[in-house]
């Protein structure tokens, strides 16, 4: 039976077109009016709203309520409270009233708080964010809301970005208000976050440790077919994937939201899902539901949906693609180039504040990328270094470099500009290569953030690309001020001028992947921080925690208690890796390839009683061993270097557990990990593998990756 997805779209979605049905017109515009203006709802009208939002969502089939958030365990929490209230009579009503719309208070204690709070200080505060709608799920009313701790700190990733929204808008307003635009009163950031993952069979993910404590293959040889032939990309989509996808969509747009793209990527048993952009916050918001939901119906299907950014050695990683924009409350894209030389220098104004602040913050926008996951992914053969750079596309940058020398530009066809009369051409709409290399590149009228890792929210890079670009445009606000209305479009256009020659270190058009851009990068100036444990600790810089608390995005507590939680999940997600390394070495992968041994032992036994005893004729035969004499000489030494490293690899995992007790310096911790442990398990990785390819297959103990990758 086919969908029918004008009537499904949004159907469990508390949206605008329910609140103007189910709310009295007062109301209704009230409510508009708090969301469009951020100011406090009046309980009277949250009352209202209460009832009719409860009303709804038991039509729905929800008993319960829960305020959604987003701690900074990178998923999303929920605490249900049932609509039931009793009555003297024994019966019970169902009652939902404004001050637990806006207000909640669940227990913050085991929510991570990098010292915010001490133990008595445990209780969290949820609250009401209008902006983003209520939606049921699982029979539950769920509210998104932000999370403070008792003293008032964020202790969650919904928070900073929305104020981070809010310095962006503000000071995009004041440029075009510069502009003569007096009608824009708000301008807000859109997102469109590309999401790519893996399916495989669910049957053969339950027989791997390390998928399922880790959610990602820490052994496996490559299967003798990979992505080499690009046949996965784009290709036929198979009839079981199909069946997941389309479910996967039903489910995303009862939920409002915007399912648009699906394709086969790279790696065999890659996919991806694409949005259409909406706010920030919002398409954050829904990223979060859409990575619970894959989950979700790929059990439906017998299959697991794979978000690690790198499940599988040899073959490509996945990413989450962040495309950002600014657009006005008016509806006007601010980085589409437009058609008249006004529209053109007011677009270039926003670009080079941009590249401005990738290339003055580039230490933040590569931490905001780093988690344990990304650093296996970022630099190799499918994604963008960790070095930040911006591509621009040949015209754009030819249009900066005309600026910047005060020579005539000639672009397409007959276009041509003279930086004397400050006019520029129409910038044709999407002639930018999209450059896979490239971390940040500009796709026609949005920038592409690539470095996303799969399973992170994407709410830390948001809100650190709209605080940058925000503390550039105060900058450039502030100096364009100064000048008159006569002197305004000369100010302008050396405003432009100069910010090209100072930053235009970033701008980087070639492949990011090759040693020679490490090379030239370096010649730059421009930061290389490849691991998670380098970028961390820039958060600390001083002209970054300055940066965030001009514009209110955290308090110096804010930003230390971020340092130390994400070096914190750092070690424990690598100490979890260790163990179960371990844990498979000794249960399953060494007692398996011992049986395998004893295998060949026999097989030589029985060789050489044939030498010995001859045939029936009596002729003598001569049944040589030398397979079995090699391959157990070759299993039996990486078994003892699989044991040696396992042993190894345990006691620097009890070390590291040693100087966690001891109140050890959290960088500290996280660089033994990373120096230490990590490549011991590399190490054990390289012995086990090994043995994997020339263990028999009826002997080993694990699905192969050919098995994981093209089962289904």
């Amino acid at each position: 039976m086919k969908s029918n997805v004008p009537e499904i779209f949004g159907s469990m979605v508390f949206n605008d077109a329910i609140m103007r049905e189910k709310l009295p017109k007062d109301v209704y515009r009230s409510l508009k009016k708090t969301i469009e203006d951020g100011r406090d709802l009046d309980i009277a009208v949250a009352n209202v709203v209460a009832i009719a939002m409860k009303d709804w969502a038991i039509e729905k089939g929800a008993t319960h309520f829960t305020h959604w958030f987003q701690p900074m365990t990178g998923v999303t929490a929920e605490k249900h409270d049932s609509f039931i209230s009793p009555q003297n009579d024994g019966r019970v009503i169902m009652e939902f009233s404004g001050k637990e719309l806006i207000k909640g208070e669940p227990d913050a204690s085991s929510f991570p708080s990098g010292g915010l709070r001490a133990t008595f200080e445990a209780r969290g505060y949820t609250a009401w964010d209008p902006t983003s709608y209520a939606f049921v799920k699982d029979d539950v009313l769920c509210i998104p809301t932000a999370f403070c701790s008792y003293g008032g700190e964020a202790l969650d990733k919904k928070t900073p970005l929305l104020r981070s929204m809010e310095t962006l808008s503000e000071q995009a307003v004041r440029i075009l208000r510069l502009f003569g635009n007096k009608e824009v009163k708000r301008v807000v950031t859109t997102v469109g976050p590309e999401q790519e993952y893996f399916l495989v069979d669910r049957a053969l993910y339950q027989k791997r440790k390390d998928l399922i404590y880790c959610g990602r293959t820490l052994f496996g040889a490559r299967a003798p077919k990979g992505q080499e032939l690009d046949d996965h990309y784009f290709g036929a989509i198979k009839p079981r994937v199909q069946a997941y996808m389309k479910e996967l969509n039903e489910e995303l747009w009862k939920l409002g939201i915007l399912s648009k793209t699906e394709h086969n990527e790279a790696a065999p048993a890659q996919h991806e899902m694409a949005p259409i952009y909406d706010t920030a916050n919002i398409a954050i918001d829904h990223n979060q539901i859409t990575m619970e939901v894959m989950k979700k119906v790929a059990k439906r299907h017998d299959l697991v949906c794979l978000l690690h950014e790198k499940p599988f050695d040899g073959v490509n990683g996945s990413g989450k693609h962040n495309n950002w924009s600014m657009v006005t409350d008016q509806g006007v894209n601010l980085l589409e180039p437009g058609k008249s030389p006004y529209e053109n220098v007011q677009f270039l104004l926003f670009v080079v504040a941009i590249i401005k602040a990738v290339d003055e913050y580039q230490d933040l926008l590569r931490l905001s990328i780093a988690s344990a996951g990304n650093d296996h992914r970022l630099g190799a053969a499918e994604a963008p270094p960790a070095i930040m750079s911006v591509y621009l596309g040949d015209d754009l940058e030819a249009i900066l470099k005309s600026i910047e020398s005060g020579m005539s530009y000639s672009g397409h066809g007959t276009s041509k500009m003279d930086i004397g009369v400050h006019v520029l051409p129409k910038l044709p709409k999407d002639t930018t290569d999209r450059n896979r290399t490239s971390p940040f590149a500009f796709t026609g009228n949005k920038f592409e953030f690539r470095s996303c890792g799969s399973s992170m929210s994407v709410s830390g890079p948001n809100t650190i690309l709209n605080t940058i670009v925000a503390e550039e445009l105060r900058i450039f606000a502030d100096e364009l001020s100064e000048a008159g209305e006569e002197e305004f479009t000369d100010a302008l256009y050396d405003l432009i001028r100069k910010t090209i020659r100072e930053h235009k270190r970033i701008i980087f058009n070639g492949d990011g992947y090759s040693r020679d851009w490490e090379r030239e990068a370096e010649k730059r100036g421009l930061l290389n921080l490849p691991t998670t444990v380098d970028a961390l600790p820039m958060y600390l810089e001083s002209k970054n925690i300055e940066l965030f608390k001009r514009h209110r995005i955290f308090t110096e507590i804010e930003v230390r208690s971020r340092y130390e939680i994400e070096l914190e999940a750092y070690s424990k997600l690598i100490h979890i890796e260790g163990l179960t390394a371990v844990d498979m070495t000794k249960k399953e992968i060494l007692p398996a390839v011992n049986k395998y041994i004893l295998q060949l032992a026999e097989c030589a036994r029985i060789k050489e009683q044939l030498n010995t005893g001859g045939n029936r004729t009596g002729e003598k035969k001569t049944y040589p061993s030398v397979l079995e004499s090699e391959l157990i000489f070759l299993l039996s030494e990486l078994e003892d270097k699989a044991y040696i490293h396992a042993n190894r690899l345990e006691e620097m995992l009890n070390e590291a557990t040693g100087l966690e007790r001891e109140g050890e310096d959290k960088l500290k911790i996280a660089v033994f990990y990373k120096d230490q442990i990590i490549p011991t398990m590399q190490e054990l990785r390289v012995c086990i593998d090994t043995m994997e390819s020339n263990t028999s297959r009826e002997c080993w103990p694990l699905p192969s990756y050919g098995e994981l990758l093209f089962s289904i």
